[in-house]
This record gives structure tokens, C-alpha cells and sequence, in this order.
């Protein structure tokens, strides 16, 4: 059988999961604070509340290119690399709003790195695939 899309599919798949443990870490926050709707002015609630929407805001756009650029290419061992380097740069992130600053600061700027380098390069792939 074959994958038309692996890294896509495979990326696709594991961003469900990092989705889920994001979702899975508010409901336990509030669970322990007794909030069941909003944030109930909790600053830990509050910060893995923005870690999840900030997961939800930047992926879809990511495995969009991802996909793309698959499709356009074929698959590559680079695409692999960058894949699992944004899928570790969400879960760096998503520690890093607990208060793992470094965590932070790495998840952020991986996500906007791989994001801004899809970005031209799948902006850039149709006139270089002319010229080759």
C-alpha cells in the first residue's frame, strides 16, 4: 500500500495528540480550581487556555504547507525534519506557558521558523520549479 501524503498524514496525526494533551491539561487545571466555564481569574488556567488556542491558531496553516509542499515535491527527508521540528516546538510551547520560559521562547520561535519557511518557500515553488 501507499501513503500518498506520509509526512502530512503522519504530522497530521501527532498534532491530534499534542491537540488532545493541550485539551487534556485545562480540563485538569480545572478540575483542581473548580472552573468549569471561563478562567475564573486563574493565571495557570489562563496560560494553558492561550497555549492550546495558540496551538489551534498557528497548526492548521502549518500542515496545510506541509501537505503542499508534499504534493508539490514528493516526499523528502527535509519535510520529515521540519515536521517533527514543529511538532516539537508546539510541545516545547505548550510546557513553556507553565512557566518553562526557555520552553517558551524555543517553541515560539520553532513555530515561526518552520511556519515563515514553508511559508516562502511554498510561495516561491511555483516559479522555481518553472526555472528547473
Amino acid at each position: 500500500m501507499t501513503i500518498t501524503l506520509p509526512i502530512a498524514l503522519a504530522t497530521t496525526g501527532a498534532a491530534a495528540i499534542i491537540n488532545l494533551w493541550l485539551a487534556i491539561r485545562i480540563s485538569q487545571m480545572r478540575s483542581a480550581h473548580k472552573t468549569w466555564v471561563g478562567d475564573g481569574g486563574h493565571p495557570r488556567l489562563v496560560a494553558r487556555m492561550r497555549a492550546h488556542s495558540n496551538f489551534i491558531e498557528y497548526t492548521p496553516i502549518v500542515l496545510i504547507l506541509i501537505a503542499l509542499v508534499e504534493l508539490a515535491k514528493g516526499t523528502q527527508l527535509w519535510l520529515w525534519g521540519v515536521a517533527v521540528a514543529f511538532l516539537l516546538g508546539r510541545v516545547l510551547h505548550g510546557f513553556g506557558m507553565d512557566g518553562w520560559k526557555i520552553g517558551r521562547m524555543l517553541g515560539t520561535w520553532i513555530t515561526l521558523l518552520v511556519m515563515v519557511g514553508l511559508g516562502i518557500y511554498g510561495a516561491t515553488l511555483p516559479w522555481l520549479g518553472q526555472l528547473g
